[in-house]
């Protein structure tokens, strides 16, 4: 499976342009932190790409991303990414082993919350944020709510990463594809 089959997969799937921006942002913090490990870029892409291919069709928790997988196994997914997509749900009762399941875990939650925080600045852009801008952000319970803090501090520290360097990785990881995720804003890139 290549990423133009994953993507096709998540075109069929998902129609949500929000939805898709956020699979492209979890795809690239885990392109980045492949890299930084010296994984399987394309492997961990594919996982980020697709962890959530299936929430429009299954849109509880107790479905997805469960009902998802037996569809993404009958299009010829590898087995290890449907198993990280599997430990990526909080009810699934598949634990995270590998270190490609703790990094989607810990990359899911947090590309939210930084795309929250690039739309209320000025600039609207991914760009100039910084990990400090986030932090401002995550002491207000009432910002982005829907964001896990507890979630995302817990996969920072499954995935043995300061939380805060984490929020700088994926900020850097996302900030690859910017314009692609309406967060270049009005700043060149």
């Amino acid at each position: 499976m290549d990423r133009a089959e994953a993507l096709s997969i998540v075109q069929e799937y998902v129609k949500n342009q929000n939805l898709v921006n956020h699979m492209l942002a979890v795809e690239s913090a885990m392109r980045f932190y492949a890299e930084k490990r010296n994984q399987d870029v394309e492997l961990w892409g594919l996982a980020g790409l697709l962890h959530d291919f299936d929430w429009e069709i299954h849109p509880t928790l107790e479905e997805h991303p469960t009902e998802g997988a037996p569809i993404l196994r009958q299009r010829g997914v590898p087995e290890v990414v449907v198993r990280a997509i599997l430990s990526h749900g909080v009810d699934t009762g598949v634990p995270r082993e590998s270190e490609m399941e703790k990094a989607l875990y810990a990359c899911d939650e947090i590309t939210g919350l930084i795309t929250a925080v690039a739309l209320v600045r000025p600039s609207r852009s991914l760009y100039d944020l910084t990990s400090s801008s986030v932090k401002k952000k995550w002491k207000d319970r009432a910002f982005a709510a829907g964001a896990n803090r507890e979630e995302i501090a817990r996969g920072a520290e499954d995935f043995g990463v300061d939380l805060w360097e984490h929020v700088d990785n994926v900020i850097l990881a996302m900030r690859r594809i910017a314009p692609e995720l309406g967060l270049a804003g009005n700043l060149p890139g």
